[in-house]
């Protein structure tokens, strides 16, 4: 009996063309890119990217042309006698060597240039804290006196210092559209620079594993006009104003009994929990769980049912609520606005 022949092996050119097909599509998912810089650092960042991309395509080129030409013209022909080697040819070693030690110099220098740049303290800076937690992050600006969380203004035009500290473990802090990367450290403080060009909402992650739900670690740079953020100041910095009526009452006086106030912050409340976010202003933020939801009534109370279903691993663990009590905490909490 004859032996059924073995099948044959995907062609190597399909399996290149596909495997180039996905990674070109994977660039296609419309997140936040260095290459579409909103802030001066962010624009030198992208230069020097190109740069080094420039260099790299023309050495590319250069190899893969002299590998062409001496494969075709090189190759084995009959009468055809074998090239002369150049094996110890002096001159040519020294020009290969040197070469590639210039062009990595130059890509130094270029890496070096810039680093300093955006690391360079501006005159007249709006400083703000931010504090790494697992899994959100925290903003404090000291000279206004407000504690926020995931959603961090900025004024356009203003430089702006971010001071960066870890309260767990290490993160990265990277808004690609306005800045590096920057590790974030217990125990360690490390500075980013930037000043937004435009009016805008751009998306920031941490970029250094740090758990669980180290994908679900996202902050919001706010980048608005000087009216909005000295109106956003102005709305931050007042105290929270307590419901005395109705549903939200009534979840006032259930978040200030429960065990809500040993995690979190109500200004000018007894709740004065450092654990989780500050809730002052809850109402007028854009997300829960440091982007994870959209901050909607529904989706709050998605959270306050099942905050491990909606974020595995996360620190807030609260006893099971009654539905009248999860309505009565939503009302309130998007009234905080």
């Amino acid at each position: 009996m004859r032996k059924a022949p073995p099948p044959k092996p995907a062609p190597r050119l399909w399996c290149v063309t596909l495997l180039l097909l996905l990674f070109g599509l994977s660039g296609c998912s419309g997140s936040p890119s260095i290459l579409t810089p909103a802030s001066r650092d962010a624009a030198q960042i992208a230069d020097l990217f190109w740069g080094v991309l420039a260099i790299a395509a023309g050495i590319f080129v250069v190899t893969e042309a002299l590998l062409i030409i001496a494969l075709v013209r090189f190759r084995s022909r009959p009468g055809v006698r074998e090239p002369v080697q150049v094996h110890g040819n002096q001159p040519l070693e020294i020009a290969w060597t040197l070469v590639p030690a210039i062009i990595l110099a130059g890509v130094f220098v270029a890496t070096a240039s810039t680093m300093s740049a955006v690391t360079q303290p501006q005159p007249g800076a709006l400083r703000v804290q931010v504090l790494g937690h697992r899994w959100w992050w925290e903003a404090r600006y000291p000279g206004q006196g407000i504690t926020t969380a995931t959603d961090i203004h900025v004024p356009v035009g203003q430089a702006v210092e971010v001071e960066l500290a870890g309260a767990d473990v290490i993160h990265s802090f990277w808004p690609p559209e306005l800045a590096g990367k920057t590790d974030v450290i217990p125990g360690h403080t490390n500075w980013v620079r930037f000043t937004a060009d435009r009016p805008g909402s751009y998306l920031g992650f941490c970029a250094e594993f740090c758990g669980a739900q180290h994908a679900n670690m996202r902050f919001l740079v706010v980048a608005e006009t000087r009216e909005q953020f000295d109106d956003w100041v102005r709305r931050a910095q007042a105290q929270a104003a307590l419901p005395t009526t109705g549903q939200a009452a009534r979840g006032a006086q259930a978040f200030l009994s429960g065990t809500c106030v040993a995690c979190h912050t109500l200004q000018g409340t007894a709740a004065q929990g450092k654990v989780g976010p500050d809730l002052t202003h809850f109402g007028s933020r854009r997300s829960i769980a440091a982007l994870t939801l959209d901050n909607t009534p529904e989706n709050l109370a998605t959270w306050l049912a099942k905050p491990q279903a909606v974020k595995p691993d996360n620190l807030m663990r609260i006893p099971a609520l009654s539905g009248e009590t999860i309505q009565d905490l939503v009302a309130f909490l998007e009234s905080l606005k």
